[in-house]
């Protein structure tokens, strides 16, 4: 495993992380956001410590959180090695950041960002140390200036590590986040990464820190450019019909709250990422040639949005 210096470092980056994130969206929103830090304590099935900051009926943001939590574990859920199975059983130690933001303005897209470390420390063998994380944009309402806007910040934080790394990260983004049983993407993607190790421990980490810097520069010009646009009940029915798309991801195929529910994790923590108000109806379809329609139609499918030209 790598040292405890390796390990503290990772855990200072992160929660770095977590404060400049948090301050550039108190700022942005003008209300601050609440703290809630936790700590396991022995005999529970994890142990570790956490930080929650959560900012609800905000000015800019109906709901949002941003958290850091580190735990150790007997046991990998099988969330975490569905790509290892080898590891299956073995103890282990997980650190990451993970936010979600909801903003009130159906024309500001929901946000998801998470950057995180896992090591595997199986009985007898070395530690198996890996990076995993990534960002991406759940719109509303498209525009093809944000799309690839955030698009070329996912690809430039990249680009220092290998040009392959985007569109290969891309991909996986692209065919992660997809309800598959509506066979409907969840938003315009971003990037994802799991399992990632094969810079070495060192680039590895750069490239993580590379992402999870890159994030406040990929989201905030765009909530800058929607955060004034005028809406009315049309375009909020539309934004609680997507946000139960959100829903229905998170709770049937995201392997985070997966992992944090099989684990034992914080509730409350795990479901954060829930947009506060959400609606179902009933074989629902947007009117053709309508903007809502044109999200299905030009936004709900891959593109090489940081190639385009708006």
């Amino acid at each position: 495993m790598p040292s405890s210096a390796d390990t503290g470092a990772v855990r200072a980056y992160l929660l770095d992380l977590q404060s400049r994130i948090v301050e550039a969206l108190q700022a942005a929103d003008g209300k601050a956001f609440a703290s809630d830090g936790w700590t396991r304590t022995p005999g529970e099935r994890l142990q570790g410590d956490g930080l929650t900051r959560l900012i609800e009926e905000g000015n800019l943001l109906e709901r949002g959180g941003c958290n850091f939590s580190h735990v150790k574990g007997a046991t990998l859920p099988a969330s975490a090695t569905q790509h290892r199975p080898e590891l299956a059983g073995a103890p282990f130690e997980a650190m990451g950041v993970s936010l979600v933001f909801h903003p009130r303005n159906p024309y500001v897209p929901t946000v998801h960002m998470n950057v995180r470390m896992f090591a595997a420390l199986p009985a007898g063998k070395d530690p198996v140390v890996w990076f995993g994380g990534g960002m991406d944009l759940t719109p509303y309402y498209g525009f093809e200036e944000d799309a690839a806007h955030f698009h070329r910040a996912c690809r430039d934080a990249l680009a220092p590590f290998g040009p392959e790394l985007y569109p290969r990260f891309k991909r996986w983004c692209d065919e992660y986040f997809v309800l598959k049983h509506r066979n409907e993407p969840r938003g315009i993607g971003g990037i994802f990464f799991d399992d990632f190790s094969e810079l070495g421990f060192d680039d590895s980490f750069a490239m993580l820190r590379s992402v999870g810097d890159a994030f406040l520069g990929a989201y905030l010009p765009i909530v800058q450019r929607r955060r004034d646009t005028p809406f009315g009940g049309r375009e909020r029915d539309f934004q609680e019909i997507r946000r139960g798309r959100y829903v229905e991801f998170n709770l049937v195929y995201d392997r985070g709250t997966l992992f944090g529910l099989q684990s034992g994790g914080r509730t409350e923590s795990i479901l954060m990422s829930m947009p506060p108000i959400v609606k179902w109806r009933y074989d629902w379809h947007p009117e053709p040639g309508t903007p809502e329609a044109r999200l299905y139609s030009d936004f709900l499918r891959p593109r090489d949005w940081a190639e385009e030209q708006p």
